[in-house]
């Protein structure tokens, strides 16, 4: 079974003013994704994601040139044999670095769908998984910057679905921010779980003023308070109270996430299948992690490709930690790309899907009616 094409889809759509999310990075005014299709000569096609890298078009280029080229050939069961050729030939010296992990993901993931496909196994029974609960967080592009009582409006919607856990978006001031996760506490009381992502906003002074009051909200961990690669700073604020440091999103390959690990600084670990090098890379990742027995919270949000893929893989692994459902206000990708990928139940809990591959089914028309638009996706 040999792979006969790649081609990678880049596509946007407005988000509409009143669904605008206010974070650490910005307000967000699209959504961008890049979308994999694989096909064999056998006529069997898998799906994947890869991430936007907020240069949508430029990633999808590379998947279907360079990438593509290098593949085109080999047999679409050898997920290690692609992955090392990819290495080797591209990614390991002058390969883009994160664009070439990003570009190689969305092929990864879609190789795993035919994977699964050709077995008629879902995703999770292939991995050595079961079908079984996974707790999930309210996340994605929500519950940003906003006044307390508006906020507490939002989450208590969530919490009505069945969410057990929230993460809040910080990284805005340390006051406004300790306002906000202290409205959610006193409305909710101590056994919600609350997260909170500063999305890089915060410099070390802010996390020094935050962190003590986050703590003192039974926070569970504060995420990406830096740039993945600023690791002085979050050196530093290991010592500024108990709250565990999460990242990884932005994290790419098991190279970089074994100095994490290694740093003994961030115990929360979170790779983007979307991003990291698929989900063979992020198997290695979470292996690797288990030795330190830290857990794995996947980070997604993007399309349903990414959260369904998650789900299968924390069903499959012995750290597994929480599934970051994405419950942002409007997502075409989740609601009108694919069919329904996770489902959350009043335990707060999602389950892996029962069909073959990832499960899903990607819609071709929805991506030929949303081309990419280019330019920034946060101002």
């Amino acid at each position: 079974m040999k792979i006969v094409d790649v081609k990678a889809y880049p596509t946007s759509f407005p988000v509409p003013p009143g669904a605008q999310v206010s974070l650490g990075i910005g307000q967000a005014v699209k959504r961008d994704a890049v979308v994999v299709k694989v096909t064999t000569d056998d006529g069997l096609v898998g799906w994947g994601e890869s991430h936007h890298g907020r240069s949508p078009g430029a990633v999808a280029h590379h998947a279907n040139t360079t990438l593509r080229q290098l593949i085109v050939g080999m047999d679409a069961t050898d997920v290690i044999g692609v992955w090392a050729r990819i290495y080797k030939m591209q990614l390991g010296s002058h390969g883009m670095g994160a664009a070439t992990a990003i570009a190689m993901s969305g092929i990864d993931m879609a190789l795993w769908d035919i994977r699964g496909k050709v077995t008629g196994w879902p995703l999770y029974r292939l991995l050595g998984g079961a079908s079984r609960p996974v707790p999930a967080y309210a996340g994605g592009v929500s519950l940003g910057y906003q006044e307390p009582g508006a906020l507490v409006e939002e989450a208590r919607a969530l919490v009505a679905k069945g969410y057990k856990a929230l993460k809040l978006r910080v990284g805005d001031t340390p006051a406004r921010d300790l306002e906000r996760v202290a409205a959610v506490r006193k409305a909710f009381g101590d056994d919600m779980v609350i997260l909170t992502d500063a999305n890089t906003g915060y410099s070390v002074a802010d996390a020094r003023r935050a962190m003590p009051g986050l703590d003192a909200h039974g926070v569970g961990w504060l995420e990406e308070p830096f740039p993945a690669h600023d690791h002085a700073s979050y050196a530093q604020a290991r010592s500024f109270g108990r709250l565990p440091l999460a990242a990884g999103e932005n994290h790419y390959t098991r190279f970089e996430f074994s100095r994490v690990i290694e740093d003994r600084v961030i115990t929360i670990l979170q790779p983007d299948l979307s991003k990291t090098g698929g989900i063979t890379e992020t198997l290695r990742i979470a292996a690797l992690a288990s030795t330190w027995k830290l857990p794995i919270h996947p980070h997604t949000s993007m399309t349903g490709l990414n959260m369904a893929a998650c789900i299968h893989v924390l069903a499959s692994i012995d750290n597994s930690g929480y599934f970051e459902a994405d419950v942002s206000k409007v997502n075409l990708f989740r609601d009108k790309l694919v069919s329904e990928s996770f489902r959350v139940g009043q335990d707060g809990c999602v389950v892996p899907p029962g069909k073959p591959g990832l499960g899903v089914e990607v819609d071709e028309a929805f991506l030929a009616a949303h081309p990419v638009i280019e330019g920034p996706g946060y101002v």
